[in-house]
């Protein structure tokens, strides 16, 4: 079974003023949105302060989206006001780490999700909320999803991966691999305690291959890319290929 995902946005905290101006009513390279991302058009991982332009730019209907996903509560992620918007008109399952503590939204339902425990959403999706390496205040979690038989690990925000979250994806093969990319292509920047740069992601995929986390067929992907941290676009492609990591960019449709 065919599986559409689509990243409908792949930018840190650090949004552009263009999304304001010339880019108010399409994607662009270079002017990114709030992270998010939506399989199957009714799977919604993170609402952040983007979605519904989000939405109305890649043509998606906001009334088909029956599950928010949420990898924790920072601000470019979870965004209440954006939540209540699509739910506005039919019933929303909002699924949260378990010492989250979320606003109460009209027309949605709140999952709290035990660290490790799979959950069947349906019988064609399940997601298992798995701790990232980010501000614990945030109630962080990277998401293991599996969906019409293919395998995913969303990883947005944070460095590295902890250990039982490492063991977790052990001899997973997965389909599809996104993982932050906060940083550029430089040594040295504070934040390697909860972003991967470039050259982290380098040392990362190797091991990652050596314990069947990702094998020849798994597609990788950076999002989460911070413009400030990054050359344009078109630029960190290059610098990615040779080490087979592709580049996330708003409104890109893969099919799993």
């Amino acid at each position: 079974m065919p599986v559409e995902f689509t990243f409908l946005g792949t930018c840190a905290a650090d949004f552009s003023p263009r999304l304001q101006g010339d880019c108010k009513d399409r994607f662009d390279f270079d002017a990114r949105r709030a992270s998010c991302a939506l399989i199957n058009g009714r799977y919604l991982l993170d609402c952040g302060p983007h979605c519904p332009d989000s939405f109305r730019i890649a043509g998606y209907d906001t009334k088909k989206v029956t599950d928010i996903i949420i990898t924790h509560l920072h601000s470019d992620h979870f965004n209440p006001d954006n939540i209540a918007f699509i739910a506005k008109d039919h019933p929303v399952t909002l699924w949260v780490r378990e010492d989250a503590v979320v606003p109460q939204i009209e027309n949605v339902t709140v999952v709290k999700m035990t660290n490790y425990e799979k959950y069947d959403i349906n019988e064609d999706f399940s997601v298992t909320g798995l701790p990232a390496n980010h501000d614990e205040k945030v109630f962080p979690r990277h998401l293991l999803i599996e969906a019409g038989g293919k395998k995913i690990f969303y990883g947005m925000d944070g460095g590295w991966l902890l250990f039982r979250t490492y063991m977790q994806l052990w001899k997973a093969g997965l389909d599809l691999c996104v993982l932050d990319g906060t940083c550029g292509d430089y040594e040295g920047d504070y934040r390697m305690g909860e972003h991967n740069s470039i050259p982290m992601i380098r040392l990362m995929l190797p091991s990652l291959r050596t314990v069947g986390t990702i094998d020849d067929h798994t597609l990788v992907y950076i999002s989460h890319l911070a413009p400030s941290l990054h050359k344009s676009h078109a630029e960190t492609v290059q610098i990615c290929k040779k080490d087979n990591i592709n580049v996330a960019y708003d409104g890109l449709k893969l099919s799993l």
